[in-house]
């Protein structure tokens, strides 16, 4: 639940239109379809087009948009799913791994929001996925968004991160 100091930037405006993708991991349903619906209605507020696609866990969020950034033509990413604590340590490595994997697509340009839970216990998922309370779905729905219109202001994508496009060949010892 949001408190007095916290702050959310207004929603950004847009003047062409926004396609979306929602990879979410429906593991704990009632949880997912929550953060799914905060997610669509923070997305149809700006007008966005959204399509949504689901993966087996946590773990293939990040595989499945960064499938969909090369293959597809989104504007915007938004990760949706819940990672409960457990009796192993399973639970440190889906959270690391999924969060580190999101943040690494973000860092290459991915306008994308990180909606995915790493909670205690089911009543917390529910604290952070209820419509009435803090929606974690429409925060990472806002956050891409947020990120997308920077990427506009800024010209979008020009120029990949590291290697180039030039291939300069070597010519062999007979050359004329």
């Amino acid at each position: 639940m949001a408190g007095p100091s916290e702050y959310a930037l207004p929603r950004p405006e847009f003047d062409r239109p926004v396609r979306a993708l929602i990879a979410v991991a429906p593991f704990y349903r009632d949880i997912a379809d929550m953060l799914l619906a905060g997610a669509r209605a923070e997305l149809e507020a700006v007008g966005a087009e959204h399509e949504t696609v689901e993966v087996p866990g946590a773990l293939e969020v990040a595989p499945a948009l960064a499938m969909a950034a090369r293959l597809s033509n989104f504007d915007a990413y938004v990760a949706l799913g819940c990672v409960i604590r457990g009796e192993t340590t399973h639970y440190d490595t889906v959270c690391n791994d999924s969060s580190h994997a999101l943040q690494l697509l973000a860092i290459q340009g991915l306008p994308l929001g990180n909606g995915i839970l790493t909670v205690e216990n089911h009543g917390q998922a529910v604290v952070r996925a209820d419509p009435a309370q803090a929606n974690k779905g429409a925060g990472a729905a806002a956050a891409a968004l947020h990120l997308l219109a920077l990427s506009r202001t800024w010209g979008g994508r020009t120029r990949g991160a590291g290697f180039t496009s030039d291939i300069l060949m070597a010519r062999g010892g007979d050359s004329a």
